[in-house]
């Protein structure tokens, strides 16, 4: 009785294994009847550009119009001419190629900043801030400073100090990044990822893959921008005096508070070297690895033409004026290849075709083949458990009270 108990227990292991490993068939299984083939993966449509189809091409989209003159042919990688009005885009070249911004990236910093940051905030800068490489206006940690100056010397002359002082302000480098970036996403300014609030990019160990724009979104931030009236005011002010501790002559006339004339970069503004009737304002940017970038916008007869460019050969107001004169020539004219997204409707109001949102459905989850085997696993397992049970029942009362281990 003893060695048939045991041999019983030994039959039980390899019995329960099989029992679990093999799956039991629903009833209706015993004729198959025609092997039937998998479902194919749901088919898929690729996602179209922001802004309109045409907008994905590498090369140059315009549409021809009677008495508009072929879109221009500049030497930078990247393109956009919009009627800043409408938000029509007129012409581009590559306009989402994705490129190193430089300091164009500023006015995403301008963007995301301006409605946070109370223009009387007073900001004591670190002195890493101080110390950051580039283009300063001089900052000093001996000193507070208003937010307002730290935004005309950003906007105006492109300061890297006053960008990090801003960041400060907001909360940090980290915050100010992450609101960079929400703000970026908010007006479905799809191909930017930003690394630094004022462009740096090989002196921080950035490259296009960790910080990059494209003309379309550049075109995108900045006509939202000028919604803003402290963003406008900032982008167009010619001559502005920056604070500074006061000189010893000015100590000795009780001065708390010197201060020195900073002056815009941007050449096209009225008065300025390169002035273009109409400049409102914008940002160009410079770095070795970025080249010349830029990003404008001018109004003629009640009407704003938005141009940006990327990774030119030179400094860009001479390109920007032949892309801002064809922009008001072909306004009105010229079928429009595409859109400036507003925030919240991407693709122009159309449904939103985000790439992890096409990733072909998995057949084996999602059609009745996966039903089947879910159930039939189900079935298996159920199956199983009833056997091992029955089996435990049967060993127990064949088990000899005698086989039981001493305590």
């Amino acid at each position: 009785m003893r060695r048939s108990g045991r041999v019983a227990a030994g039959l039980a292991a390899p019995l329960i294994t099989a029992s679990l490993l093999v799956p039991v068939a629903p009833a209706q299984a015993a004729d198959p009847g025609p092997v039937q083939a998998a479902p194919a993966a749901r088919a898929t449509t690729p996602p179209q550009p922001v802004g309109g189809a045409q907008l994905g091409s590498k090369g140059i989209v315009a549409n021809e119009a009677p008495g508009v003159p072929a879109a221009p042919t500049i030497k930078a990688g990247s393109y956009l001419i919009a009627d800043g009005d409408t938000g029509e885009v007129l012409a581009a070249k590559d306009a989402h190629g994705r490129y190193l911004p430089a300091s164009a990236i500023k006015t995403l910093t301008a963007l995301a900043l301006v409605p946070k940051l109370k223009p009387d905030q007073l900001v004591r800068p670190t002195q890493a801030t101080c110390d950051v490489e580039g283009t300063k206006v001089g900052l000093t940690p001996k000193m507070q400073y208003k937010v307002s100056d730290l935004f005309h010397a950003l906007m105006m002359m492109s300061a890297n100090d006053a960008a990090l002082a801003l960041a400060q302000a907001n909360g940090g480098l980290d915050k100010t990044l992450a609101d960079m970036n929400a703000e970026a996403r908010r007006i479905n300014a799809r191909d930017t990822l930003t690394g630094s609030p004022n462009g740096l990019d090989k002196d921080l160990g950035l490259d296009v893959k960790t910080q990059h724009t494209s003309s379309y979104d550049l075109a995108l931030i900045l006509r939202e921008g000028l919604k803003n009236p402290d963003f406008r005011k900032y982008v167009e002010t010619i001559d502005h005096k920056f604070p500074a501790p006061p000189t010893k002559k000015e100590r000795k006339k009780g001065k708390k508070v010197g201060g020195y004339p900073i002056h815009t970069h941007n050449r096209m503004l009225p008065g300025q070297s390169q002035e273009y009737e109409g400049m409102i304002g914008g940002k160009n940017g410079y770095t070795i690895a970025a080249r010349q970038t830029f990003v404008a916008a001018a109004e003629r007869d009640g009407h704003t033409i938005i141009v940006s460019l990327m990774r030119a050969d030179q400094p860009p107001s001479k390109y920007a004026a032949k892309l801002l004169d064809w922009g008001f020539a072909a306004r009105g004219k010229a079928k429009p290849v595409g859109t400036l997204v507003a925030p919240g409707e991407p693709d122009g109001g159309k449904k939103a075709t985000d790439a992890h949102k096409l990733l072909p459905t998995n057949p084996l989850t999602n059609n009745d083949s996966a039903g089947g085997w879910g159930l039939l696993l189900a079935t298996g397992a159920a199956t199983a458990a009833l056997l091992c049970g029955m089996l435990f029942l049967v060993l127990r009362r064949r088990r000899d009270p005698a086989e039981e281990p001493e305590r």
